[in-house]
C-alpha cells in the first residue's frame, strides 16, 4: 500500500556506492557520539526494567509459598544441595506467583501509557528533553523501590508504575532522534547499535544484580536499585548537557558532517512539522506488518526477560548468584549477534543485489523464527540444564536480527514520522508484552513444573511464528507515498483553505445572528 510499481525495482549498485562515498566524513563524528549516548540510554532503560526480575527471586520467601503437592514434577528428581542453598537465600516477602506476575508487569502499565503522547509531542517539540527528563524520573524513583517494598506491595506496584511512565519516551524519542541524525545508508548499523543497548543492559543487569543480591550492601537486593538508580541519574544529566536535538542545533558538530547528514535526510531534519496523515498510516499494511512483528517480539521477549530467572531457579535449580549469570547469557548472545547481523544487512543493501524490503524480511525472519525454534527445543530438553541454557542462548541470540529487521523498518517507511510510528507499535507491543508475566504466573501458579513451563514456552514460540509470518507477507522497506515532503506545500495550502473557509462560515453565522438581534 502506498507503493508505486517502479519503486519495487532493485536499487542501482553504482548509485548506492556513489551515495555512500561522496562527501562522507571519515572517522568518528558527532552522529556516532549521539548513537553511543542513545545506546547507553537504552542500556540504562533495560537495566531499570530487568533488575526487578532478578531481585524478586531474592525478595520472595519461596519456601513459604503454598505448592500443589500432587502436581510436583519428579521427572528430574530433586536437587537437594541447590534446594537447601536456595532455601537459605529465601527473602522476606510471601508473594504468590500470580502476585509476582502483577509486580513484574506493573512497570509496563506505566510504560505503555506514555508511548503515543510522547511520540506525538516529540514530533512537535523535539525528543531530547522528553527522553532525558523521562529517564531521570525512572532512575530517581528506582532509588525508592526498597522503601516501597517494605511499605507494602501496593506502594511497590505504584513506584514501578511511575518508573514505567518515565521510561515511556525512550523508544519513540530514540527513534525520532535517529531519524534526525542518521543517514539512510547507516541506519541498520546505527539503529542496531542503539537498540543493542537493550541486550547490553540486560547482560550487565542480570549477573550484577545476582551478585548484589548475594553480597550487596543494605541487605543484598536493595543495593541493586541504589547502584543502578545512581548510574541512571548520572547518564541522564550527561545526556541533557552534551546531546543536541539535531545536527542544525548542535554547536559541536563539524560543518562537513552536518552537511553530509542534512543532505542525505531529504525532508527529515529541520524545523518543519507537517500534518500527521493519521488515516493513511492506519490504512497502511506495511505499518500493520511492523505492528504485528513488534507485538510478537515483545510477547516472546518479555516472557523470557521477566520469567527466565524464575525458571532457572524453579526448574534448573540455579542459585541466586549463578542465576543472574546464566539468565544473562542468552542476551549476551543476542547483543553480539545483533551487531554482526546489522553489518551484514547494510552490506546486503550496499551490494545492490537486494532491496530494503527483501533485506528487512530475511533478517527479521532470522530474528523471529530463530527464538521460536529455540523455545520449542528448550521446552523438550528434559533434565539437562546445560542443553537448555545452550539452546536458549542460541535461540535468543538469533533474536538480535529484529533490530535490522522490523525495528528500523519505521525509518524506511517514513523518516519524518518514524517516532510516531514507533510510539504506536511500541505501545501496543508492550500492552501485549505485559500479558507475558501475567500469563506465565497463572500457568505456573502452585505448579512450578517442567510441564507447566513447557506451556509457557510453547505459547511464546507460537506467537513468534504467527507474527513473523504476517510481517513476511505484508511488510515493505519502501518509503510510503504519505511521507512525501514534495507534497507538504500542497497539503498545507489545502489545510489553510479549509481553515479559512471554516472561519468565513463562522463569521457569516455571527453576522446573521447580529442582524437578527
Amino acid at each position: 500500500m502506498g507503493l508505486k510499481p517502479e519503486e519495487d525495482k532493485r536499487p542501482s549498485k553504482l548509485a548506492i556506492m556513489d551515495e555512500e562515498t561522496s562527501d562522507t566524513p571519515r572517522g568518528l563524528g558527532r552522529r556516532h557520539f549521539v548513537t553511543f549516548m542513545l545506546f547507553l540510554g537504552m542500556a540504562n532503560a533495560y537495566i531499570m526494567r530487568t533488575n526487578m526480575s532478578v531481585a524478586i527471586v531474592a525478595m520472595v520467601n519461596h519456601t513459604a509459598l503454598p505448592v500443589v503437592a500432587e502436581h510436583i514434577d519428579t521427572e528430574c528428581g530433586v536437587d537437594h544441595a541447590n534446594a537447601s542453598s536456595n532455601a537459605a537465600q529465601d527473602g522476606e516477602f510471601v508473594w504468590s506467583s500470580t502476585l509476582q506476575g502483577y509486580i513484574l508487569s506493573s512497570f509496563f502499565y506505566g510504560y505503555v501509557l506514555t508511548q503515543i503522547p510522547f511520540g506525538i509531542l516529540s514530533k512537535r517539540y523535539g525528543a531530547r528533553l522528553f527522553l532525558g527528563v523521562g529517564m531521570l524520573i525512572n532512575s530517581v524513583f528506582g532509588l525508592l523501590v526498597p522503601i516501597a517494598a517494605h511499605a507494602g506491595v501496593e506502594w511497590l506496584i505504584l513506584i514501578r508504575f511511575i518508573q514505567g511512565l518515565g521510561e515511556g519516551p525512550i523508544v519513540p524519542c530514540s527513534h525520532a532522534m535517529l531519524a534526525k541524525w542518521i543517514p539512510p545508508n547507516e541506519r541498520s548499523r546505527m539503529g542496531a547499535a542503539v537498540y543493542a543497548g537493550a541486550q547490553f543492559g540486560t547482560v550487565i543487569s542480570m549477573p550484577l544484580s545476582g551478585l548484589l543480591s548475594a553480597y550487596g550492601f543494605s541487605g543484598g537486593w536493595p543495593s541493586i536499585f541504589y547502584v543502578f538508580g545512581v548510574i541512571g541519574t548520572i547518564w541522564c544529566l550527561g545526556f541533557l548537557f552534551f546531546v543536541s536535538e539535531d545536527p542544525e542545533q548542535c554547536t559541536r558538530i563539524q560543518e562537513n558532517e552536518k552537511k553530509y547528514i542534512l543532505n542525505s535526510l531529504w525532508g527529515t531534519a529541520g524545523s518543519s512539522s507537517p500534518p500527521i496523515p493519521w488515516s493513511k498510516i492506519l490504512m497502511s499494511m506495511p505499518f500493520w506488518a511492523i505492528m504485528l512483528a513488534h507485538m510478537g517480539q515483545n510477547y516472546g521477549y518479555e516472557t523470557l526477560m521477566t520469567e527466565l530467572p524464575t525458571f532457572m531457579r524453579q526448574v534448573l535449580h540455579f542459585s541466586i548468584k549463578d542465576n543472574g549469570f546464566v539468565s544473562a547469557l542468552p542476551y549476551l548472545c543476542m547483543w553480539l549477534f545483533s551487531m554482526f547481523i546489522s553489518v551484514v544487512a547494510d552490506w546486503m543493501l550496499s551490494s545492490g543485489r537486494l532491496n530494503h524490503t527483501q533485506v528487512r524480511k530475511i533478517i527479521n525472519s532470522i530474528g523471529e523464527y530463530g527464538p521460536a525454534i529455540g523455545l520449542f527445543i528448550a521446552a523438550n530438553t528434559g533434565c539437562n540444564p546445560a542443553a537448555t541454557v545452550a539452546i536458549l542462548a542460541i535461540g535468543v541470540g538469533l533474536n538480535g536480527g529484529i533490530y535490522s529487521g522490523f525495528k528500523v523498518n519505521h525509518l524506511d517507511l517514513s523518516p519524518r514520522f518514524a517516532g510516531i510510528l514507533m510510539a504506536f507499535t511500541n505501545c501496543l507491543a508492550n500492552l501485549t508484552g505485559l500479558l507475558a508475566p501475567i500469563v506465565a504466573g497463572y500457568i505456573i501458579e502452585g505448579r512450578p513444573t517442567q510441564a507447566q513451563w513447557r506451556k509457557v514456552f510453547y505459547i511464546a514460540a507460537g506467537v513468534y511464528i504467527f507474527c513473523g509470518t504476517f510481517y513476511n507477507i505484508f511488510g515493505s522497506g519502501r518509503r510510503q507515498d504519505w511521507d512525501n515532503p514534495a507534497e507538504d506545500e500542497a497539503i498545507a495550502k489545502k489545510a489553510a483553505e479549509k481553515k479559512a473557509a471554516k472561519q468565513e462560515r463562522k463569521a457569516a453565522k455571527n453576522q446573521i445572528q447580529e442582524t437578527a438581534h
